[in-house]
């Protein structure tokens, strides 16, 4: 691995080439942090995506990108006397320092659930109204809700057991159906929905996240699927003129392969 002087000097030379890059070439120096925000999302969406398939030259690369946009948008701050790129590591290391008490001073914690409670009590001392006020409200519903949850358990608001989570779960259930069976649209909406957010908390109990489990099950069928067109466009047949009874023999050959 690189010395601390090595990892100092290549962000340093990071600095330089971005400095060189808004000078000089015509693409960089048009950019805006209004023009850059949908590229950063992408390229956290493909951050995310490495580290689900577990490829660490790929999680190498895509934080390099991530750290390229982090570079970009102080380089642009820097411009208008408003941040740079000391600024904007020197505030997250002060919040840092200020959020973990019990490295920095003389507080005691038990455990990682005590760190959380800290942290957001901390936040509401810094003036924050609401600990949701840090959820962002273009997050995905899923990460969203998951969020949400977490934060609000930080301050005390939670289940005490797993179990009770689930029992929660088969009520919003059982009122879904009973929507269903009145055929009200509406409240079927409504209802799908708590249990949706029902599914997400019992995940959080689980200590499994909801939004990494989906889109690994969302991987598998594609697999899946792909490897029974596959084996349709074998025999010469799509797969609108072969029944459902035909289609699951290849399903199920497909989960022994994926």
């Amino acid at each position: 691995m690189n010395t601390r002087e090595q990892q100092l000097q290549a962000f340093d030379r990071l600095l330089t080439i971005m400095d060189e890059l808004r000078e000089q070439c015509p693409w960089d120096k048009k950019q805006t942090m209004q023009t850059l925000r949908h590229l950063t999302i992408e390229e956290t969406y493909e951050l995310g995506d490495a580290i689900l398939e577990n490829d660490l030259e790929e999680v190498k690369g895509e934080l390099g990108d991530l750290l390229l946009h982090i570079v970009f948008y102080a380089k642009i701050g820097s411009e208008t006397n408003d941040f740079d790129i000391a600024d904007v590591t020197n505030q997250i290391c002060e919040k840092l320092i200020a959020r973990h008490p019990h490295i920095y001073a003389d507080v005691e914690v038990q455990d990682e659930e005590e760190v959380k409670q800290n942290w957001e009590n901390l936040k509401l001392k810094e003036g924050k109204k609401s600990v949701l006020e840090g959820v962002p409200k273009s997050l995905p519903a899923l990460v969203k809700a998951n969020r949400i949850q977490d934060k609000v358990a930080g301050v005390g608001f939670d289940w005490e057991e797993p179990h009770q989570v689930f029992e929660k779960l088969k009520e919003e259930l059982e009122e879904l159906q009973h929507e269903v069976a009145q055929d009200n649209e509406a409240q079927m909406e409504a209802e799908f929905g708590d249990v949706l957010f029902s599914m997400i908390n019992y995940a959080r109990f689980l200590k499994v996240d909801p939004e990494n489990a989906l889109e690994r099950t969302n991987k598998k069928f594609i697999k899946r699927f792909q490897y029974l067109e596959s084996k349709a466009k074998q025999l010469g047949k799509p797969l609108k003129d072969m029944t459902l009874a035909e289609m699951d023999v290849f399903w199920e050959e497909a989960k022994t392969v994926n």
